[in-house]
């Protein structure tokens, strides 16, 4: 079938949350869907489509209510929530109209898992909906036990660690933080039970992870949890360059100041330098700040540390000027670029699963500081499942001192353990890369979606 007449056929809408740990896997969806032959557009908040500009995907807008700052312009998280799942729900309907109107009807609304009142649309308009989970399928595991009542809440003082079918013991600090302390972020644990509420009634449920890399869990799950698995979701050039022109996700909310970071990494000798992020969300208190500076500074190794504007007020007085040419601070960067990098030989990560995923598939060994949500449980796998790198442990206070992570840094670049570490990040970069090239694991199940698509408007 040409690709013009697919796409006349076949129109799917995705729909993001709007922040950059949840755009960035729908957007490259997006890309894979139109790689395929399939129309599809973006859809995400006026506010976070600003920022959007991604290669032949078209991106349209809905509202949240707050239009002109986004979840900063509102009271408090809960009354973002609510006013998303009403404001939200009537635009993303107007947009369906609006588009069968223009002679390009919806087939299909993927849509964020963080926004199942989307399905609710989906059905009103008599179209197919499937939800899209962009945690790993070990953490959505965990959630859909307790939300099932498989699985209780844990003990909080971590004395009888959690079983859970495909996955080590788990210690209370080493599950979802919005489990392990549920009355710390209500709202959003709220919102993590309401994605499974009506998981059942979607026409498909997909999950950015591939099924090498979390087999265990998938086992595990057989005929209790439909989750299809068809990531990495990571842009083409860094991983099968199947897709033309695909470098990088195309919707960033922050911009680096300058390209001087990369001319810094070129000066480099190879696997030399430590990349240092914790993300784009969760924000860092100063006393973690500044054990992470001087950790890094008596490292001994370079680094590269990615220090958001409004954070680097928390670096210790005196650090910058300390560092010299041993480091260097930015305020965002173009974190695939990095992690391609020959100079970078270890990652010090929050190990949100975009990152993971990026140090997975770019076989860059890391360190885990994880800081909330899934970050505990990514961490965890990071060390004892896939042991492509160590996880620095905290203290009583939930502090990852000095020592600690100048150890673990160590251990990564130049340990005992260095050498598996390494060997394990080659294997499972070539294991993403199989998932997702032609004829892999993922790249079927994205065929195998298009072609329902496809074969359901021709009946």
């Amino acid at each position: 079938m040409e690709k013009e007449e697919r796409e006349k056929r076949c129109h799917v809408l995705v729909l993001t949350y709007p922040s950059q740990g949840h755009i960035n896997p729908l957007l490259q969806f997006a890309k894979r869907l139109l790689s395929k032959g399939v129309k599809a557009t973006l859809v995400t908040t006026h506010y976070a489509a600003r920022s959007i500009c991604a290669q032949g995907v078209g991106v349209e807008t809905i509202s949240d209510g707050f239009d002109d700052g986004g979840f900063t312009q509102a009271p408090s998280a809960e009354a973002y929530v609510e006013s998303f799942r009403t404001v939200g729900s009537r635009t993303l309907g107007e947009l369906v109209l609006k588009l069968q109107e223009m002679g390009s009807p919806v087939g299909c609304i993927v849509y964020d898992s963080f926004l199942p009142w989307a399905l609710d649309v989906a059905r009103e308009r008599g179209i197919f909906g499937a939800s899209f989970f962009t945690n790993s399928a070990s953490v959505c595991s965990i959630y859909w036990r307790v939300h099932r009542g498989l699985m209780a809440l844990p003990d909080l003082t971590g004395a009888v660690p959690v079983s859970i079918p495909g996955l080590p013991p788990l210690g209370s600090s080493e599950l979802p933080s919005f489990l392990a302390a549920p009355t710390s972020y209500p709202a959003y644990l709220s919102a993590i039970f309401d994605q499974l509420t009506n998981l059942d009634k979607n026409d498909w449920a997909f999950g950015n992870t591939f099924e090498e890399l979390e087999s265990e869990v998938a086992k595990a799950m057989t005929g209790l949890w439909p989750v299809t698995m068809l990531g990495p979701m990571v842009p083409s050039a860094y991983i099968d360059k199947r897709i033309k022109e695909d470098t990088g996700y195309g919707g960033s909310l922050w911009k680096p100041n300058s390209d001087e970071y990369m001319k810094w990494l070129g000066r480099r000798a190879p696997n030399s330098v430590v990349y240092v992020s914790f993300g784009s969300m969760a924000g860092v208190i100063a006393e973690q700040m500044e054990e992470v500076a001087w950790g890094l500074r008596e490292s001994d190794q370079h680094f590269l540390w990615v220090v958001k504007e409004l954070e680097q007020g928390k670096l210790p007085d005196g650090f910058v000027k300390s560092i010299q040419e041993i480091g260097l601070i930015v305020n965002w960067c173009d974190q695939l670029e990095v992690l391609s990098h020959q100079a970078v030989g270890c990652f010090v990560t929050h190990c949100g699963w975009n990152s993971t995923l990026e140090g997975l598939s770019l076989r860059v060994p890391m360190v885990g500081v994880p800081q909330w949500s899934d970050q505990p449980t990514n961490a965890k796998c990071v060390e004892d499942v896939w042991g492509v790198g160590v996880r620095a442990k905290s203290d009583d206070k939930g502090i990852v001192r000095r020592e600690e992570l100048k150890t673990c840094i160590r251990e990564v670049m130049e340990g005992e353990r260095s050498l598996v570490i390494k060997r394990n990040a080659i294997k499972w970069r070539e294991l993403a890369k199989e998932a997702i090239n032609e004829g892999g694991s993922s790249d079927k199940k994205i065929d195998e979606f298009v072609e329902r698509l496809l074969n359901v408007k021709s009946n």
